[in-house]
């Protein structure tokens, strides 16, 4: 018997040293609004997706990321064009390691957020 949920990843969890600076960067970048949830072990800011009941979610969490670019690499969707987002990214004191990069089903690209997490957004095809 084969397994297929719905979503193989159900969460994704980002270890980040600054919880505010972290969530100024990831709001300023995807203009999603973070809640805050401290109702855990650990305080968490939550990237809610539109259906929580359907959707991934994400959370930031205080904690030790691995080194600069080393980690995996969890994939965003951005909220405009890449380029919109590439320079989002920038301007929000992160930085840009790749070109866009092209799939059937869209474009992405490789940044570093501010304690050198690898993140991609990607932007769907239209």
């Amino acid at each position: 018997m084969t397994y297929e949920p719905e979503n193989f990843l159900v969460w994704g969890e980002l270890p980040v040293t600054d919880m505010t600076r972290a969530i100024a960067f990831y709001q300023a970048v995807t203009e999603a609004n973070l809640t805050v949830d401290n109702n855990g072990p650990n305080p968490m800011a939550v990237f809610l997706p539109k259906n929580p009941k359907q959707g991934v979610a994400l959370n930031l969490y205080p904690g030790t990321p691995a080194p600069k670019g080393s980690g995996p690499t969890l994939h965003l969707s951005a909220p405009r064009s890449l380029e919109n987002t590439m320079q989002r990214v920038r301007d929000a004191g992160g930085e840009v390691v790749s070109e866009p990069i092209s799939l059937p089903a869209g474009r992405f690209f490789y940044a570093l957020d501010l304690d050198g997490n690898s993140v991609g957004f990607f932007e769907h095809k239209k």
